[in-house]
């Protein structure tokens, strides 16, 4: 479907995730759109703007056009995205995004939204996969949802890195082990009214239940969330600059070789809404 609202062409890329957005430079960084932007954001989750060029200035000013407070990370705004270690001193533990995760499930107040640009890319691998967690929790049968309404969930960082190093040494556990974890609601029910699943890679278990029934119904709702009805898979341009509602969505990056090269640039809107 594709809808004009002002000088934006919007045009969806799925039925229930993932949009594009046409419009010139000068309309982002004035911000004049933004609240048309920010809307079709909280209804579709991810949105992208293609062949503009784009620099970490002018990343981190649209930003600002769409949220309250842009985290201080990195430099200036910008933290990048490398497997490479000179680049990133924290590149092995970036490795963890490669699994289903929503960012800051151990913060009281979990990112609003990211910014994404491609800077390099990799010549195989490295599409980003993006999943609607609100429409994935809509499409529970009623049962479920009476089954979960009210269930809680231990997310860890510890739990995150099983997944990248499944025989992890004494030390490396007692490591991950200083991080605090938090106790989370599974379903999240939004100020707006809306409600979300959370699971993914932090999450541990769920409180109350048996060690085998907890796993089992994490995996089983994080397969539901993941179908590829509610999935969009991003095929990167260099200069892409990607938005995903870190509130509304999951997200992983599907492997690429770690010499690659492949460089990201990142901007994070403060999150809005508490998680408790």
């Amino acid at each position: 479907m594709t809808v004009f609202s002002d000088q934006l062409e919007i045009i969806d890329q799925t039925p229930r995730i993932g949009s594009e957005i046409r419009t010139d430079l000068e309309t982002l960084l004035r911000g004049s759109a933004a609240e048309t932007i920010r809307a079709t954001l909280e209804r579709r989750g991810v949105i992208f703007f293609r062949g503009l060029t784009i620099g970490d200035e002018q990343q981190v000013a649209i930003a600002r056009t769409l949220g309250n407070t842009v985290e201080s990370e990195g430099e200036e705004g910008i933290y990048k995205i490398s497997l490479d270690q000179g680049v990133n001193q924290r590149a092995q533990y970036l490795k963890g995004s490669m699994y289903w995760h929503f960012d800051g499930s151990l913060q009281p107040y979990p990112n609003l939204a990211a910014v994404l640009r491609a800077v390099k890319l990799s010549d195989t691998g490295g599409q980003t996969e993006f999943c609607n967690t609100y429409a994935a929790y809509e499409d529970l049968p009623q049962s479920d949802k009476d089954a979960i309404a009210d269930l809680r969930v231990v997310h860890s960082a510890e739990r995150s890195q099983y997944y990248v190093s499944p025989e992890m040494s004494f030390e490396e556990i007692t490591f991950w082990q200083q991080s605090p974890t938090k106790v989370c609601p599974l379903v999240w029910t939004h100020r707006s009214g809306r409600k979300s699943l959370l699971a993914g890679a932090t999450a541990d278990y769920v409180v109350g239940l048996p060690v085998e029934k907890s796993r089992a119904l994490l995996a089983r709702l994080r397969d539901w969330a993941t179908q590829p009805g509610y999935v969009y898979r991003h095929d990167w341009q260099p200069g892409d600059l990607l938005i995903w509602s870190n509130t509304g969505t999951m997200h992983r990056v599907l492997p690429y070789p770690e010499d690659s090269g492949r460089l990201m640039h990142r901007t994070i809107l403060a999150g809005e809404e508490a998680l408790t």
